[in-house]
This record gives structure tokens, C-alpha cells and sequence, in this order.
């Protein structure tokens, strides 16, 4: 990046600044993207695992944005079938609940419409016996019944990274553990930044002709070094994770919180079930957020008064995360979920141009749009002319090109990998099922599980360091296997092993052996902090 100037210097490798590094690199644009933490270590990593059609905003009027949301989901159900499947969910009705039948059967019936589902996906009507033979757990007093409709989860994470994987294959330069000391400026406007290395220490000069702004809850701090903008807050969004035997849902609910009527879901995440969010505006720096004790409360609360026999208390919480984001005010101050789905593409007198809020689930429209202002901006200092649009609806992201995941299972299983370790590969790898495989065929010693209970492999580990760039115990962990959330002692009891597997790779000397340990015991312990918090409120 240093070597030779960039036209686009996208900063922060969250979704929307990897959406827009592959949209400007698949129009040939030489780009650069690069993130003070990993690829999608923000709040793209941890978001609600949803590509919903955003059945939930219809009540706050957001129409546009859920028929744009439910177009997009169709998109990525077809570019990344691994990272994105459909899920059906249920909306229970209880007596006295907030939404009664009237609103809730309008709402799907024009939620139906917007997403223009087949006849098929369409939503059903579910009395009191069906939604009971649905969800066992259910409570049964008050029960009147609910309806059923389609949405879709996905690898928020993995989804982030393929989507940085499919921009650096089309040109784009990518680095993560790179921060921004502060911009370039060249006749008054952006034309770089000077940026630290975290990994090596070393400084160097990034020279771009135009300097994208994505960064999420940081983008005040970058925005205020040339100056103004519209005025925003930060929105904190929390979810918990408990064992899903606990929980005892089947499937995956849309409910409303018997607390205080606002929406939340619980949904099945292997054998984990987890619930949120709660939302909230946060004065926090981003780099402090973390789930607090009222957070996990309140929804610990609203889930056990749904599945009363689950009796949830703090100590079943396995994990929480917490995302961050700058959003519009929202249209009901006492409601932080109504903050507009909108987002706003902003242009600084200097030319820094920065993407403020919008939803996880648009990001490929919205990176379109910060593409184009680029565009045109080159266009304005050196008359080139450039394709109009990239055709991100229609190439395969890294793993997506394979259609039948199920004959990948069948050649995973052929090549020694049990049934359940092979459906694990292939919803993360999708098509590239094979190379972790052949890591695992070339040496046994991978192809045993990283943690008991876990059908994670450790081949994973290697595949992430030599082709997904993952760079840390966190990076391994969090975001490329999810073992910090989907075992019960975030993987410590392995972490030995797993650092002593990390440093034969990358060649760690003993410092950065001891650090890794260290950075990742605190992420465990700030993923818990709010057990500490009710400690010192117990009388």
C-alpha cells in the first residue's frame, strides 16, 4: 500500500467498508482497505446473526427499507448459500401482549409482499395447538396463538471476511491490525493517511486519490480531524447466549418482551440459543462497550418469561457481545430500536468522504453508492471513465460457488471427517470445504477437534493463519471458528495447545506467545464483565 499511490483508501474492514473495497475493486478501482483491528472485529462480528427483511420496522413505518432488505437477503440466500440460510421463526400471541392479531396478520401480509416470497415462504397462521406443537416450552397461560414466516441467519463474521477475500481477489490490498494516525492532507484535501503498523510498529505513508470514511462508531474520530458532519449518536445493541437445552426453544422466535413490549428474538445458534438485542444509546467509546448487567437482565427477564421452566439466571450465560454503531436519532426517543434503517453517505469540504449508520443486511447497496461519489470523483481529477455498477448481485463470495452443499458434506465424510464435522466445514467454508480437508489428510494431528464437545477441527487453525490472515488468538477464536462463544469456557482449557499451534505458524517468540494468552484471557473476561457488576450489587 505504501509503495505506490491507491485511488481509494477505504478505512475500516467492517462490513460496509469490505462491501465497499469489493464493489470498487470489481470496477477496477485500485483500492486499499485497512482496519485498526481484524476484518469485521467491530460491530459487523457482532450483530444479531439476522438477514432480516426487517419485519420489525414496518411499525416504525420504514417500508423503503424493508423492501430493500428483503431483496438484498434474497441476493446473498444465492451469492453465499454457506454463510446464509433461511430460517423460519414463529410470533407467539399472548393476552395482553403489545401486537394483537390484527396488527400482527397485517403486518406479515404486507411484510409478504415487500419481500415478494413465493407462495411457499408465505406466513401461516398458527392457533394455540400448533404454536404449543411448534414450541413445547412455550408459555402455554395467556397463549392465543401466533403465525410462522421465513427470514435468514448468517456467519455475520464469515460473511464480512469473504466478502474482504472477494475484494483483495479482484486487486484490492487488505490489511488488518493497521491504524490510522491521521489523514493526508494536499492542497486541502484528503489524499492519504499515515498509518501504524500493529503488528511490526513500523509507520508508513498510504497516498490515495480518495479516502473513504467507513469505520463505523469510530467515524466521528476520523471525521473530526478535517472537520464537521451531521451530528449522530452511538447505538449499543446486546445479546446474550445460554445452552439451548436451557432455553428449550425449537426453533427461532420473534417475540415481544413482556418487560416493556419491544422486540427481541430468540434463535438457535447449534447448540447454543441466543437472545436479543436490547437496544440502547451509548456514551461509551466504542472500544469500551461491552454488555452490562442491566443489558443481561432485562433479557434474561423477557427470555424466562417466555420459557418460564427455563429459569435462566446470570451464571447461564455463556457469552454476550456487544455491538456498536452510529445511527440517526430515532423516531421514538423512549424506543432506541426506531433509529431510521437509513444510512447517509457524507462528503467533507477536504473530500473525505464518510458512510454513516445503515443496516448489515443493505450493505451491498450501500457500498454501491459511496462507490459512486468515488467515481465520480476520479472521474473529476483525471477524466477517466469507470463502469457504472459491479456485478456484486451476481459473482459467487469465496466458498459460494457451489450450489449443493450436500454432495460437499458426502466428500467431506469420504475424506474421513465425521458427519458432524463435515456439515460444521461446509457452513463455513462452503466450495473450499476441501482445502481444510486436505490439511487435515496431510497431517492426523489436525484432524482432531480443537475443543471436546466441538466439531471445530484444528486444520481450521492453519487454513485461517495461511489464507484468512487471522493474526491472534482472537482472530482464531472469535471470528473465524466462534469457539470463544460456542463453548462453555470460551476454549481456555485449550488455549495452550491452541496458542503452541499459532506460534509454530507465525513464528512467535515467547513475548508475543505470553501477550497472545493475555489479550485473550481479557476478552474473556470483558465478555463477562457484567458478572463482576452484579458481584458488587449483591448486598
Amino acid at each position: 500500500m505504501a509503495t505506490e499511490p491507491v485511488d481509494l483508501l477505504v478505512i475500516g474492514a467492517g462490513i460496509t467498508g469490505a462491501a465497499v473495497a469489493r464493489d470498487a475493486a470489481m470496477r477496477r478501482i485500485r483500492t486499499a482497505i485497512l482496519d485498526k483491528g481484524d476484518f469485521g472485529s467491530g460491530a459487523s462480528s457482532r450483530s444479531s446473526r439476522m438477514l432480516h427483511g426487517g419485519l420489525q420496522y414496518l411499525e416504525h413505518g420504514h417500508l423503503r427499507w424493508v423492501f430493500k432488505a428483503s431483496g438484498e437477503r434474497r441476493i446473498l440466500l444465492r451469492i453465499a448459500p454457506h454463510l446464509v440460510w433461511p430460517c423460519r421463526f414463529v410470533f407467539p400471541l399472548h393476552e395482553g401482549g403489545r401486537i394483537g392479531w390484527h396488527r400482527l396478520v397485517a403486518g406479515l401480509w404486507i411484510y409478504d409482499a415487500l419481500a415478494a416470497f413465493s407462495k411457499a415462504e408465505h406466513h401461516r397462521i398458527l392457533g394455540k395447538r400448533a404454536m404449543r406443537r411448534a414450541e413445547p416450552r412455550l408459555k402455554s397461560r395467556g397463549l392465543k396463538g401466533g403465525a410462522s414466516y421465513y427470514d435468514a441467519q448468517c456467519d455475520d463474521a464469515r460473511l464480512t471476511l469473504a466478502t474482504v477475500r472477494s475484494a483483495h481477489k479482484h486487486g484490492a490490498l487488505a490489511a488488518n491490525y493497521v491504524q490510522v494516525e491521521r489523514l493526508e492532507i494536499a492542497d486541502g484535501q484528503v489524499r492519504g493517511a499515515r498509518v501504524t503498523d500493529l503488528v511490526t510498529g513500523m509507520s508508513h505513508t498510504i497516498h490515495a486519490h480518495v479516502v473513504v470514511n467507513a469505520t463505523g462508531p469510530w467515524a466521528k474520530g476520523i471525521r473530526d480531524q478535517v472537520g464537521g458532519g451531521p451530528s449522530l449518536q452511538s447505538m449499543k445493541s446486546v445479546y446474550i447466549a445460554v445452552a439451548r437445552q436451557r432455553m428449550g426453544n425449537q426453533g427461532a422466535l420473534t417475540i415481544t418482551s413482556p418487560v416493556d413490549g419491544r422486540i427481541i428474538f430468540i434463535l438457535p445458534w447449534g447448540n447454543l440459543s441466543y437472545v436479543g438485542p436490547v437496544h440502547s444509546i451509548s456514551q461509551t467509546p466504542p472500544d469500551e462497550a461491552y454488555a452490562s448487567s442491566a443489558d443481561v437482565v432485562y433479557l434474561l427477564r423477557s427470555a424466562n418469561a417466555l420459557f418460564p421452566d427455563a429459569r435462566l439466571t446470570p451464571e447461564d450465560v455463556v457469552a454476550t457481545w456487544t455491538g456498536l454503531h452510529p445511527a440517526l436519532a430515532p423516531t421514538r426517543p423512549q424506543d432506541p430500536g426506531s433509529a431510521p434503517r437509513e444510512h447517509l453517505v457524507f462528503e467533507s469540504p477536504t473530500g473525505l468522504i464518510s458512510m454513516i449508520g445503515g443496516e448489515f443486511a443493505t450493505h451491498r447497496t450501500q457500498a454501491a453508492e459511496v462507490v459512486d461519489v468515488v467515481a465520480e470523483r476520479l472521474h473529476e481529477l483525471d477524466g477517466r471513465s469507470l463502469a457504472h455498477t459491479a456485478v456484486t448481485h451476481l459473482e459467487p463470495l469465496p466458498g459460494g460457488e457451489a450450489r449443493d452443499l450436500d454432495v460437499l458434506i458426502e466428500e467431506a465424510e469420504r475424506d474421513g471427517a465425521s458427519r458432524q464435522t463435515a456439515e460444521h466445514l461446509v457452513q463455513a467454508y462452503g466450495s473450499e470445504t476441501p482445502a481444510v480437508v486436505r490439511l487435515a489428510q496431510a497431517d492426523p494431528r489436525l484432524a482432531d477437534p480443537i475443543a471436546p464437545n466441538h466439531p471445530a477441527i484444528r486444520a481450521e487453525l492453519v487454513h485461517a493463519m495461511r489464507r484468512e490472515m487471522a493474526l491472534t488468538l482472537g482472530d482464531l477464536l472469535i471470528r473465524r471458528t466462534h469457539l470463544f462463544y460456542e463453548t462453555p469456557d470460551h476454549a481456555e482449557s485449550e488455549i495452550q495447545s491452541i496458542a503452541e499451534i499459532a506460534a509454530a505458524e507465525m513464528a512467535w517468540d515467547a513475548q508475543r506467545y505470553n501477550a497472545e494468552l493475555a489479550a485473550y484471557a481479557n476478552e474473556v473476561e470483558v465478555n463477562l464483565a457484567f458478572r463482576s457488576e452484579l458481584e458488587s450489587l449483591d448486598p
